[in-house]
């Protein structure tokens, strides 16, 4: 296909030049941390978004940093690495990469439209835990739980449209605001990991056991349901961090 006939989105595409690029410390290293640092993957972790008995607890600490480092490893190579390294060596965004694997309507359509979808996706997520979170606030009334989940997708709507600089110009210190939480959370516990007993969390559950065996997870099962909570959130949202 011609230059003549490409689209204006390709046709008019120029790198961004390196000396342009800011270090990843002020854009990368904020976009992933607020990604990991959102209370509804952090809050969710334990359980690995399931009702198993014990989740990702279930064979003690040790296992489940165990599931959650094979888990960072494996987004690390295949949805941070490699579109990253596309970016780096071409200095093009996303949308225009794509279109070397896609052509020019399925590089608009896969890298560009679908990860505006997903925006939306996980607008509709971010809403629906936040008002779930600030239900005690209001008697847990389900209408006024669902008035909150309009406002709040709303409000964040308004915000991405019209005050988006404001948002990019604190993104690298917002983050904070979970890390002081979690490190709340690491004082009040850490002294009482070393007797943490699995055992005792999974009979919490009021768990049966089958056929003599234990009720939880098996280690491979700690494990891969580490790595299916971990990769599955991050896949939607690990190409657009490296994005240019």
């Amino acid at each position: 296909m011609s230059n003549g006939t490409l689209p204006s989105y390709l046709s008019m595409a120029k790198p961004n030049p390196p000396a342009n690029r800011a270090p990843w410390y002020k854009n990368t290293a904020p976009t992933y941390a607020g990604i990991f640092l959102w209370f509804v993957f952090w809050s969710q972790a334990p359980s690995g978004g399931t009702g198993i008995a014990g989740g990702t607890l279930s064979q003690g600490v040790g296992v489940a940093l165990l599931g959650l480092v094979i888990a960072a490893l494996l987004c690390h190579v295949l949805f941070y690495y490699v579109p990253g390294m596309f970016g780096m060596k071409t200095g093009l965004p996303l949308y225009v990469v794509g279109s070397a694997q896609y052509g020019t309507q399925g590089g608009f359509l896969m890298p560009g439209f679908l990860m505006g979808a997903l925006q939306f996706g996980w607008l509709g997520v971010n809403a629906y835990f936040s008002s779930q979170a600030l239900a005690p606030l209001v008697g847990n009334n389900v209408v006024a739980v669902k008035i909150i989940a309009v406002l709040w997708a709303a409000l964040a709507a308004f915000v991405g449209l019209k005050g988006i600089q404001y948002v990019a110009k604190v993104a690298t210190y917002l983050p904070l605001i979970p890390v002081i939480i979690l490190l709340v959370l690491l004082v009040k516990t850490l002294g009482g990991l070393g007797d943490f007993d699995p055992a005792k969390l999974v009979a919490a559950s009021g768990a049966v056991p089958v056929a003599g065996a234990a009720a939880g997870l098996s280690v491979f099962g700690v494990i891969a349901l580490s790595i299916a909570f971990v990769v599955g959130f991050f896949a939607t949202a690990g190409a657009a961090g490296v994005d240019f």
